[in-house]
């Protein structure tokens, strides 16, 4: 995931944060999103325990894959830090977000992992299962609210009836577009209404090959673009059980088509094309003008308006065309601890405060992702120009669909690239790669 940043702000105060100090942490424990209570022996004897711990100084560490967002975490740890004098936070870009899961393997295996760190979903239940994530429930008891999150990312951290991960943002996607290159072709711009036909029409209006413009990026991302289109279909990629896959369903291969059909009309650019522009990111040549149209994430927003057309004003945001039904992938990061930290209370102190408002506020006015807390996604929104209508990023919640994980995701969604890249290739039609898809999908959940 390719993030940046416009801008970075200072909050304006310390921020108060006595309820998410190591005494709230300590003071009670009850069920996920509880409110919790606590009796006066209780209460005595946590702040006896929270006494003790903060009597010495500790140092805790945190790991992050992405460093467009480094310079707001470190402020939010400095501001932890500045109400929480005992607890110094070293936040460390453990790796770029390629590498970043097999360094946290070897670490959590060898007992080294860092005391908090990033967590997403695919890798979630792994890690849970493996008994390598402290459970949060006291943390949610005592100092948050899972009613400030999205529903969908606290059941996205839920494994076993216990919350391990704190919600700390969330990406959906919507259909980015170069509003110069419209005009140009004489070709009205996305609407709310826009369906799948209208999309594949505006793409063909727009593709000029003597200019070396092509209407859509018919890219070859999972979250971006094909789990979108298979939902939108009205298929699944994962039984609701985890247990079988529906790749094999004519809805997913119909998922699968669309994108597809841009590239043999040639209204896309080809697959070893899109391969060499765009490997790692996206955006690529929406922002340099050559492509009109691609579906992004909202952890690209920002780097795509920091584009040459982006800079231009030329990039625009409308929500994603409708196939039999809206839908848009959603999915979002979690704050973690170690379940072998050796300063759990600390760790527990500073995850609450990642998970508050406070820190969120300073998450959203960086533009680099929508922070989970309810409330300060208007924050992330008005970061943006009003012009590029960054606010359907938010519109798309009532019809967003949860990212597809299992018990191993990676056993699975890794063969995805290998497998279906032959059908963006035309080395094979789509009901052939999907069916070569769930079969290798059905034999690694049969395995978990």
């Amino acid at each position: 995931m390719f993030r940046t940043s416009r801008r970075w702000f200072r909050s304006a105060t310390a921020l108060a944060l006595a309820g998410l100090s190591l005494s709230a942490i300590t003071a009670c424990s009850g069920d996920t999103g509880s409110s919790g209570t606590t009796t006066a022996a209780e209460s005595s004897a946590a702040a006896e325990a929270t006494s003790a711990a903060a009597a010495e100084a500790v140092t805790i560490s945190y790991w992050i894959w992405d460093k467009n967002q480094q310079p707001a975490i470190q402020q939010i740890a400095d501001d932890f830090h500045a109400a929480n004098p005992s607890i110094t936070v070293t936040v460390e870009l453990a790796s770029a977000y390629r590498d970043y899961w097999t360094k946290l393997q070897t670490a959590a295996t060898s007992g080294t992992a860092p005391d908090v760190f990033w967590m997403n979903g695919p890798n979630f239940q792994l890690y849970a299962s493996n008994g390598q994530l402290e459970p949060l429930d006291d943390v949610f008891a005592s100092s948050l609210s899972s009613s400030d999150y999205p529903q969908s990312l606290i059941d996205l951290y839920t494994y076993d009836g216990h919350q391990y991960g704190v919600p700390k943002d969330f990406d959906t996607v919507v259909l980015a577009y170069n509003s110069q290159l419209f005009a140009d072709a004489g070709v009205a711009a996305p609407t709310d209404t826009w369906t799948w036909d209208d999309v594949h029409a505006a793409a063909q209006a727009l593709t000029d090959p003597s200019k070396g413009i092509y209407g859509m990026f018919a890219g070859f991302y999972s979250q971006e673009d094909y789990y979108d289109t298979i939902y939108q279909a009205g298929g699944y990629v994962i039984s609701a059980d985890g247990k079988s896959s529906g790749y094999d369903q004519p809805e997913a291969i119909a998922g699968i088509q669309y994108w597809i059909d841009f590239i043999k009309d040639g209204s896309s650019p080809d697959y070893a094309t899109m391969n060499d522009v765009d490997p790692d990111q996206s955006g690529v040549m929406l922002g340099n003008g050559t492509a009109a149209m691609e579906y992004i994430a909202s952890y690209s927003a920002a780097a795509i308006l920091d584009t040459p057309e982006g800079q231009a004003g030329h990039i625009k945001f409308a929500r994603l065309p409708a196939g039999v039904q809206e839908a848009s992938i959603i999915h979002g990061l979690g704050n973690v601890v170690y379940a072998q930290s050796a300063h759990k209370d600390a760790a527990k102190a500073f995850v609450a405060y990642l998970g508050s408002k406070a820190a969120a506020d300073v998450q959203a006015e960086t533009s680099t992702v929508i922070p989970a807390f309810n409330g300060t996604q208007d924050t992330w929104v008005a970061s943006f120009p009003a012009e590029v209508n960054a606010q359907v990023f938010i519109d798309e919640l009532p019809v967003t669909v949860p990212y597809p994980v299992s018990a191993n995701t990676s056993a699975w969604a890794n063969q995805e690239s290998e497998i279906l890249s032959k059908a963006w290739s035309l080395e094979q039609t789509p009901e052939e790669a999907c069916a070569a898809m769930a079969k290798a999908m059905n034999e690694a959940l049969a395995a978990e």
